[in-house]
């Protein structure tokens, strides 16, 4: 909803993704109409022409999507042009086409609604799954579902953001990537959406591309109207309306502020991870696929603290070949030797698996059959992928670690297998890291009330803090009506992290964090009082917490965390956290927002 302003000055606030101000007239596009194709019949002699009519739009689309690809590979690299591998994946998914084939056969219905019908199933699917990544692939899928529509019916696509006569700030519902990689940047200023979130591929390229963008405003497209002038606030995540003369000279000292903090920050990119009184920080990354090597040596992160391998596995019809995995640890290793990568084995299940696989539904997924419970049971999948990190690791900065271990069991039978392949490998001859250093993820609460035992057989530790808040609290984050409750410095959020720690120190074992609270740099002196030694966020936020490491005390650190452990009020914690965090780096968090 709006604030009320002066003088007709009207906010708008939602979620910024792209950093960056900009100010100029506003071009509403407003919700996609979404048209409805009838449920008409048709006759025995006309399916096979539908079923020709489909194939002929899914190559059309195929090749709409090659010339999009192509055109952002020549304008901003071929990382970025890779997003659109998951259109032309959903265009080769042989269990979509299959289903849509069978209802025009067996229902006799045009080939428009069939798709229609079976890409909104898969499409309110995906918006419904509680991870941030795979829901988002709902707007991949919706692009591909449009166009592919289109060209059934014959239609022009709704926009093309090229033929802009004049420079423009864009806002829309929601925009597609093929619409965000036809923006021309001299004319659209800067872009704002009512849906979408961060970790949507419109976010990553509007962040590629430095157009400022906002997304999460609900209705804006309802409440501004086209020709308005307005300014958009990358930043902070608003849109100000008629802003007056004093918001556009306090945006302007903003950007200012912005400017020299962003100097800062790329001074500290190339310098080592170290507290003001000498302690030495292993500042890491986090991955989910070979391509992101480049933002991490950009980012000044001392190689990877977590490569999330599921995603080799999600959006495909057929599992990835012992040298495909191989290949792609491999690539990562390279590149980044001799800083270590550390390889986190399949996280499966919950809400991410394999669409081939015959997966019993669950009450209850998070709790159920996923990680490593789902890797013990499907030994041949877990045997493919041990062989290829165990291959890799030749490079001599491999890593592993197992993820949702909750006991001593479930570790003692995956090192089993380890052992296990590695006799194989010896046999057959097959070069491998005889010290390949293997890990265990800290994410429910029963492992770090075990992490003694666990400390005993393993190299390192790392704790996943989004879980094992929400397996400790018994709070679902995604959950609106009692997000309130997730509370990262909740006193017993800390003591578990404090006994992790210890247990891992008693046994010469290092402890890391590569959750969320590892990039929140407000959490970053805490973590390193209770023990840290190793932090791994997203590349983006990894100059920011080098920057305020380079200005902390471990001394200050630890006066924190002793404060937190006698402490009950997780809100007290946090004021105590956010004092010290402003006190060593104030330009972090200045108030940004006029």
């Amino acid at each position: 909803m709006p604030d009320a302003a002066r003088t007709g000055e009207r906010i708008f606030r939602g979620i910024p993704v792209s950093p960056g101000v900009c100010r100029g007239k506003i071009l509403v596009l407003g919700k996609p109409h979404g048209d409805v194709i009838s449920h008409t019949q048709i006759s025995d002699e006309e399916i096979p022409v539908e079923l020709k009519r489909l194939e002929q739009a899914l190559v059309d689309t195929r090749h709409q999507v090659l010339e999009v690809q192509r055109q952002l590979t020549e304008g901003l690299g071929a990382n970025d042009a890779a997003i659109f591998d998951a259109h032309l994946l959903v265009l080769e998914d042989p269990s979509l086409i299959d289903e849509v084939t069978k209802l025009i056969r067996q229902d006799k219905v045009p080939a428009g609604y069939a798709w229609q019908q079976v890409s909104e199933k898969y499409i309110k699917t995906l918006s419904s799954i509680g991870d941030d990544y795979l829901r988002e692939r709902a707007t991949d899928m919706r692009d591909v579902a449009g166009r592919v529509l289109d060209n059934l019916s014959g239609r022009e696509t709704n926009l093309d953001l090229r033929k802009l006569k004049e420079p423009c700030i864009v806002i829309s519902y929601d925009l597609t990537p093929s619409q965000t990689a036809q923006m021309d940047k001299k004319l659209v200023l800067g872009f704002a959406t009512d849906s979408g979130s961060r970790t949507s591929h419109t976010a990553i390229m509007a962040r590629s591309m430095r157009i400022p963008a906002v997304v999460g405003l609900h209705n804006a497209t309802h409440e501004i109207a086209s020709g308005t002038y307005a300014l958009l606030d990358g930043y902070n995540g608003q849109i100000v309306v008629n802003p007056t003369d004093q918001t556009l000279f306090e945006y302007g000292q903003l950007v200012k502020k912005r400017v020299t903090l962003e100097e800062r920050l790329r001074d500290t990119i190339d310098k080592p991870a170290i507290t003001l009184d000498g302690v030495p920080i292993l500042l890491s990354a986090n991955v989910e696929q070979p391509s992101d090597t480049e933002a991490v040596l950009a980012s000044g992160a001392e190689g990877v603290g977590l490569f999330r391998t599921e995603y080799l596995f999600i959006n495909r019809d057929v599992l990835p070949t012992e040298e495909e995995q191989f290949q792609a640890y491999y690539q990562v290793a390279d590149a980044l030797k001799p800083s270590p990568v550390i390889i986190r084995t399949l996280d499966l299940g919950g809400d991410k698996f394999l669409s081939h696989l015959n997966v019993p539904q669950e009450m209850n997924p998070f709790l159920g059959w996923r990680a490593i419970r789902f890797c013990l049971q499907e030994r041949a999948i877990f045997r493919v992928q041990l062989r290829a990190i165990l291959r890799a690791s030749v490079t001599g900065n491999i890593k592993m670690m197992y993820p949702m271990i909750s006991g001593l069991d479930e570790l003692l039978q995956a090192n089993a297998l380890v052992e296990e392949f590695k006799t194989e490998l010896r046999t057959e001859g097959i070069p491998f890291d005889e010290h390949l250093e293997v890990g265990a993820m800290i994410e429910i609460p029963s492992a770090a009330l075990a992490a003694e035992s666990l400390a005993r057989r393993v190299k390192f530790f790392s704790v996943g803090t989004n879980d094992l808040i929400q397996y400790s609290l018994a709070v679902d984050r995604l959950n609106e009506r009692i997000a309130h409750l997730y509370e990262p410095t909740h006193p017993a959020i800390i003591r578990l992290i404090k006994m992790t720690t210890e247990a891992g120190a008693k046994h010469g074992v290092w402890t890391g964090v590569c959750g969320e609270m590892a990039g929140d740099p407000v959490l970053t002196p805490l973590l390193l009082g209770l023990g840290i030694t190793e932090l791994s966020a997203a590349p983006g936020a990894v100059p920011q917490i080098k920057y305020l490491i380079r200005r902390l005390k471990m001394t200050e650190a630890r006066e924190l965390a002793d404060f937190a452990l006698g402490c009950e009020s997780a809100t007290e914690i946090l004021t105590r956290c956010k004092k010290l965090a402003t006190q060593v780096a104030p330009s972090l968090f200045e108030n940004f927002a006029p």
